[in-house]
């Protein structure tokens, strides 16, 4: 009866279609019935009509009607803006066709596309995953690897349901259970494995080979053998029996994103994600979780900064560049001999291809309008020439930017620089980390902190700031020294809605907008990466702007609190570099073996309320924490 209302009522269909179809690939799951559109769309003419009422009454001085048209018209607009928030738009767009058999346990997905607010990340390439290998997923920072493992998480992509998956994404929710019942608490899964056990019995095939796998699932879950296998992980990761009674609550979030690894080692699931693993263990834990995965028969895909992790975990290895994936076999090590073969011999391939074709271009340009003869040979070329170009030429090979950083020589201090004398410290009279310590840091020292969580490492960088105070002794400190500390919780005070520039450009006022802008591009950050919210930003780039933050100050003496978090392993390299080119002091905590073993000259070991020195190299400590751990190979 009113026609007039269907065009307007189609178009805003359409237009919701549209928005769906951009922001998410599953319209199933849209939770918005025709109805909900229509009533959408009158919310909307009305909010309109109330709105010039509201404004003829105020024209007109009635107040009071203005005020009744403007309280239905923010009813209206109330009403529409909950309607739209129930289309549950994501920031991801993600796509791809399932071509493995929808049964099978090995997963190959073709056509994948993922793109995040709206910037793509990869462009029709597939992704293989096969049951029982271990892929390790490399990439710069910013390239996409967190995003295409959340997308794998929530099933955005065609993902098989009778594949378990877990994604450790974050730590684990603090209440009042323990750390052990946490690991433990897996009765959802065995209650729909059940489940499925009585739909598949009923089945013509008797369930076949999926009614085995859930067996075996089953009997892995066995509560007889469950608090016996938690209780070994946690110890593994760290917890001792007091710490394994105690409330996820009372655990700060490194120790909870622990207690989240452990569970997700304890369900044992078909496919498991972990998103930079290492990020808050120790060395020994490090040791102890790279045995672990090794013995991991499933499907294991990993983000780690980590070489040294990569090397004993990894069969296999995903490389993300120019939005695609692209596979090698093999660890780490292996991956980039392999990857420096293939560039080289495409490189030959790619010069030999330009130089015939310049060779026949020339030959073409020369001879073409010359004797009959000659103008035969140059179209004979040419054909060649178009023949080449239609099969397909080779492209250059695609280098990974590799970053410079930089941090400005500062000269010399005359030694000590920074001397502890006859220093004890505990956060209780009660209870000490350090007894008696005496050691001194100079502007030459490349010292390296090593010993297991709690021991005090992180309150000993404290103690050379001056943030804490001995409670016994001295800490002396040259006059003229400056120094700057990075630390994981520096991100946490990064205001993320403003871009990396005007941080800097508040930070250090009254300097210009060029000069900044060349300090952050020195870490990295360049063209629209400076002036997005650094929300927007990776992990990987917040970190740079710190170091770039850091750098700025012109300390004499760095302080490095696990700096290897987030950041990829090109830029890891290169911040390895630039510490052995500066000349002033380095102090690192970190659990990443590679980089200590490029820039430490000492080992000092933090363990029963002293400091030792370490006879040997890092690999030495690494091989020492097996023994004593019982992981000898």
């Amino acid at each position: 009866r009113l026609p007039q209302q269907k065009p307007l009522l189609s178009l805003t269909l359409i237009h919701t279609l549209c928005i769906c179809e951009t922001r998410s690939t599953d319209l199933s799951k849209l939770p918005i019935s025709n109805r909900e559109i229509r009533k959408m769309v009158s919310d909307a003419s009305k909010k309109k009509a109330l709105q010039k009422k509201a404004a003829a009454a105020a024209k007109r001085g009635g107040k009071a009607a203005a005020a009744k048209a403007a309280a239905s018209s923010s009813n209206g607009a109330d009403s529409l803006s909950s309607g739209v928030d129930a289309l549950q738009i994501s920031d991801r767009t993600c796509t791809g066709i399932l071509c493995s058999h929808p049964q099978s346990r090995d997963i190959r997905i073709e056509s994948l596309s993922v793109t995040f607010h709206g910037y793509d990340l990869i462009v029709d390439s597939m992704l293989e995953l096969n049951y029982g290998r271990r892929y390790g997923l490399l990439g710069l920072n910013g390239c996409g690897k967190s995003t295409l493992l959340t997308a794998i998480g929530l099933r955005e992509l065609p993902i098989p349901d009778h594949m378990d998956i877990y994604h450790l994404s974050h730590e684990i929710e603090a209440t009042d259970m323990t750390s052990l019942e946490a690991v433990m608490s897996c009765d959802e899964e065995r209650l729909k494995l059940e489940k499925e056990i009585e739909t598949l019995v009923e089945q013509d095939d008797g369930g076949g080979e999926r009614l085995d796998t859930i067996y075996e699932r089953l009997e892995a879950m066995d509560a007889s053998t469950a608090e016996k296998r938690a209780a070994e992980i946690l110890f593994g990761l760290g917890f001792d029996k007091e710490m394994q009674a105690k409330k996820t609550k009372d655990f700060s979030g490194g120790w909870r994103m622990r207690i989240a690894l452990a569970r997700a080692l304890f369900i044992m699931p078909t496919i498991l994600l972990l998103d930079e693993p290492t990020n808050h263990l120790d060395l020994e834990a490090c040791v102890w979780l790279e045995e672990s995965l090794k013995n991991f028969d499933r499907i294991l895909v990993v983000v780690s900064h980590s070489q040294d992790f990569l090397n004993g975990v990894c069969t296999n290895i995903i490389h993300m560049q120019s939005k695609q994936l692209k596979y090698y076999t093999g660890n780490f090590d292996q991956y980039c001999q392999t990857r420096s073969e293939l560039e080289e011999n495409q490189m030959k391939q790619y010069r030999w291809e330009q130089e015939q074709i310049s060779h026949m271009k020339e030959y073409i340009a020369r001879f073409g309008h010359g004797s009959a003869k000659l103008a035969r040979q140059a179209q004979s070329k040419e054909k060649t020439l178009a023949k080449m170009e239609r099969g397909g030429l080779t492209e250059k090979v695609a280098r990974d930017s590799v970053l410079v950083f930089r941090f400005a020589d500062v000269g010399k201090l005359p030694p000590p620089v920074l001397q502890f004398v006859e220093v004890s410290f505990g956060y209780t009279p009660d209870y000490l980390i350090y007894k008696n310590i005496d050691f001194g840091v100079d502007l030459d020292s490349r010292v390296a902190l090593v010993g297991p969580n709690g021991a005090g490492k992180s309150t000993l960088l404290k103690l050379m700031t001056g943030e804490l105070q001995p409670t016994e002794g001295m800490v002396r400190r040259h006059n003229h020294l400056k120094i700057a500390q990075y630390h994981q919780h520096l991100a946490e005070k990064l205001d993320l809605e403003v871009p990396a520039l005007i941080y800097m450009m508040n930070e250090f006022p009254g300097n210009e907008e060029e000069k900044m802008r060349a300090a952050v591009g020195r870490f990295g950050l360049t063209g629209k990466a400076q002036v997005m919210p650094m929300k927007n930003l990776s992990d990987g780039q917040r970190s740079r702007v710190i170091f770039a933050w850091l750098a700025y100050k012109q300390p004499n003496m760095l302080l490095l609190d696990e700096p290897t978090n987030h950041l990829d392993i090109e830029t890891i390299d290169s911040l390895a570099e630039a510490l052995n080119e500066w000349d002033g002091g380095l102090v690192l905590v970190s659990h990443d073996f590679r980089l200590i073993n490029q820039v430490a000259h000492e080992i000092w070991v933090c363990e029963k309320q002293c400091i030792t020195k370490w006879n040997g190299d890092i690999m030495d400590f690494k091989k020492h924490l097996k023994a004593k751990a019982g992981l000898e190979d």
